[in-house]
């Protein structure tokens, strides 16, 4: 299989351990689009957070990553299949329902289009979501602020995808209105540590400097004695979907 950018294989675990769900109507909503529920097939899946939850609307869904590592730490029920999502081991016009969640920055959009043309069925629905900047009541969400502008530098060029909601990248296909979605959590701080310790902007600084910036964080907001204090977090998800002819 050709290179591919890798910047979480070497937290897998930590990255299935403290990345937030999707909402569950996310999911209900995507199987609605589509005119039949075989198979769906999740891109850059990871640990299987998207694919499971379509696991349960779906009769099969691949879950592929390029990262061994990271499938890993999907559950064994879920068909796992290390792969580019430029290059899927799939028959043409098979799939459903493509679902690309928090990767599609990741990919080769050009390649990656044209692939997802080849598989999807005449009809079929390609999703692909992200989210952003995530808010926190005060005084932790200043502190997270101030994480992310300490960090910002470290980002890889792709992330500037995700910042503008997946807007600039071609996808094939006819456009779908796409209702809102939001997702919220309540987390305890030590986690909300550990997610910042997932981003490939933080890994990055950590290989730079030799520091962990989110030690700073930590004495920000007392972690100490504040760890286990469970705050609200919610996140604006960004969705595109188009429909194949």
């Amino acid at each position: 299989m050709p290179a591919f950018k890798d910047h979480f294989s070497g937290h897998a675990p930590d990255y299935a351990r403290f990345r937030p769900d999707y909402p569950e109507a996310l999911f209900s909503w995507l199987a609605g689009q589509c005119p039949a529920r075989r198979m769906a097939v999740d891109i850059g899946s990871g640990n299987g957070q998207a694919a499971l939850p379509l696991a349960g609307r779906f009769e099969h869904v691949v879950a592929t990553d390029p990262s061994f590592r990271q499938l890993g730490e999907a559950p064994e029920s879920l068909w796992r299949v290390v792969a580019l999502g430029e290059a899927l081991p799939l028959r043409d016009r098979g799939v459903d329902l493509i679902g690309v969640a928090q990767a599609l920055h990741w990919l080769d959009a050009q390649r990656f289009g044209s692939e997802a043309r080849r598989v999807l069925k005449a009809g079929g629905i390609l999703a692909a979501w992200t989210y952003r900047w995530f808010r926190m009541a005060p005084p932790y969400g200043e502190a997270v602020e101030r994480f992310y502008a300490r960090v910002a530098p470290w980002w890889p060029p792709e992330r500037r995808l995700v910042e503008e909601g997946y807007a600039p990248v071609p996808l094939p296909g006819d456009p779908v209105a796409v209702p809102e979605f939001k997702m919220r959590e309540e987390w305890a701080l030590e986690r909300v540590a550990g997610y910042l310790r997932t981003w490939s902007a933080t890994k990055r600084f950590q290989a730079d400097r030799g520091t962990d910036p989110v030690d700073v964080f930590e004495c920000e907001v007392d972690l100490v004695t504040t760890g286990r204090t469970r705050v609200p977090v919610e996140w604006d998800l960004v969705l595109r979907v188009t429909r194949m002819s």
